[in-house]
């Protein structure tokens, strides 16, 4: 076995290695050696087979199985030797003519790529400094929700006959939907309910029908949205034959004991209560989103090394399929926003890069420190998959257990949450207060509005 260098550079190894024929022929003798004395062939004892014959016999099938082998050995022993920590498994290259060496005839000679993992220093989380963004839960705000609760369990009476219709009432209606005078599926209904205003149809379809009574039928003209999850109604006019069978007004609905009563709790102030207990988890769930994004940007600037090519590659690879099936849905070309093929490409490669160091660096961190995920934690996971399958709960826990790569992909942002978790109590923190507006808005949107503010 020869293993020569073949290029050093950077977290990139290459080697060029040769097996010869000759071992390898070794190695299969070795082998029928070994399995000698279980054959039980035909004109002979049993066990009694020559080798000689064996190898004739089985040679061929058995040489593929010994090759492998020895590509697997001699990639080992030149990151053993090296002393190399690979960033992912080697991707050996055969150069000699597979068919040549399986008959013997000439030596396994093949190349192989190994990219290495970056070595770096992790900074302090303790210097860290990350500010974090906060809300109280007001009266009002819980009297908002409040509100839309009572608006969630309100009824509705029919109107007086021959009365019309209003924003914020419910009709019931039938309807056909076509375009280009051919009905489309998912255009037709029956007996639909429908809220005025609630937005719940194609923008301009609900307002059409405002000022209509028992009886009425109606054509309603609209335009899908240029975005809308249809490729073939994108952008389309549409028009529907609407009949309406009954108009109702919404009841008042009083904040008082009838309507925690209906919702399940024994009192208002009970409600009051539990809808505050909620809303403060919302509102730390959404602080959380804020401060993680922080100390990832943190992790972000406090770090700066060399990443594996192959790892950037691959997660770049994923971002732009993702981009290019979207700019497909939608129907749209890189150039439709604002930006060249080429701009786009080095923005979303750039956001591949942000996520391989933050990999790194969160794994690190999270070695160092002995965080793991337990198998109680990946077992709660996988049960939170099973929920989202009703019916088939047998069939998500059998997958899991017989995928690993699977577990895997549940395991990362656990693992993930509890680096972030464990960097946050270490890390210099500030609280600011904030709006809840602002609060629940995206991070990028949050640190921009604030800004705006300054």
């Amino acid at each position: 076995m020869q293993i020569t260098e073949t290029a050093n550079e950077n977290l990139r190894r290459e080697f060029r290695i040769v097996i010869g024929a000759k071992d390898l022929d070794e190695r299969l003798s070795g082998r029928i050696a070994e399995m000698q004395p279980q054959v039980h062939l035909k004109g002979f004892r049993p066990g009694k087979a020559p080798v000689s014959f064996l190898k004739k016999t089985y040679g061929k099938s058995m040489m593929s199985e010994i090759i492998e082998a020895a590509v697997q050995e001699s990639v080992q022993k030149a990151v053993t030797d090296h002393g190399l920590k690979p960033a992912f498994p080697p991707r050996p290259d055969l150069v000699s003519d597979l068919a040549q060496v399986v008959e013997g005839k000439s030596d396994l000679e093949f190349s192989v790529k190994i990219d290495l993992m970056p070595e770096f220093e992790i900074a302090d989380p303790a210097k860290l400094k990350v500010e974090k963004l906060i809300a109280k839960v007001s009266d009002e705000d819980v009297d908002d929700a409040l509100k839309n609760l009572a608006q969630q369990v309100r009824t509705y009476s029919d109107r007086a006959e021959g009365e019309s219709s209003e924003n914020g009432d419910q009709v019931t209606i039938d309807f056909v939907g076509r375009v280009d005078g051919e009905e489309f599926e998912g255009g037709k209904a029956e007996g639909f309910q429908l809220t005025l205003g609630s937005g719940q149809l194609i923008p301009g379809f609900e307002d059409q029908l405002i000022g209509t009574k028992v009886g009425d039928t109606r054509t309603v003209d609209v335009t899908f949205p240029a975005d809308y999850g249809s490729e073939k109604l994108a952008g389309k006019p549409a028009q529907f034959d609407v009949s309406v069978h009954a108009v109702k007004r919404p009841d008042e609905v009083a904040i008082d004991d009838e309507l925690a009563r209906k919702l399940g709790l024994d009192s208002l102030g009970t409600l009051k209560e539990r809808v505050r207990e909620q809303m403060k988890g919302d509102y730390a769930r959404a602080s959380r989103v804020h401060v993680k994004r922080r100390i990832l940007d943190a992790l972000d600037t406090a770090h700066n090394f060399e990443l594996p090519p192959t790892m950037v590659e691959n997660e770049f690879n994923a971002i732009w399929k993702q981009v290019e099936d979207e700019l497909k849905r939608e129907g749209k070309s890189a150039e439709e926003e604002g930006k060249s093929e080429d701009e786009l490409k080095a923005e979303y490669r750039a956001i591949a890069e942000r996520r391989v160091k933050l990999g790194l660096v969160l794994a690190r961190i999270g070695e160092q420190n002995g965080i793991q995920v337990s198998q109680e934690e990946l077992n709660r996971a996988v049960m939170d998959q099973a929920r989202r399958f009703p019916g088939q709960e047998q069939q998500v826990f059998q997958y899991y257990s017989q995928n690993p790569a699977a577990q895997a992909e549940l395991r990362a942002p656990i693992y993930e949450e509890k680096v972030v978790d464990f960097i946050a109590e270490l890390a210099q923190i500030d609280e600011r207060p904030v709006s809840r507006e602002i609060l629940f808005l995206d991070p990028d949107e949050a640190a921009e509005k604030l800004k705006e503010q300054q």
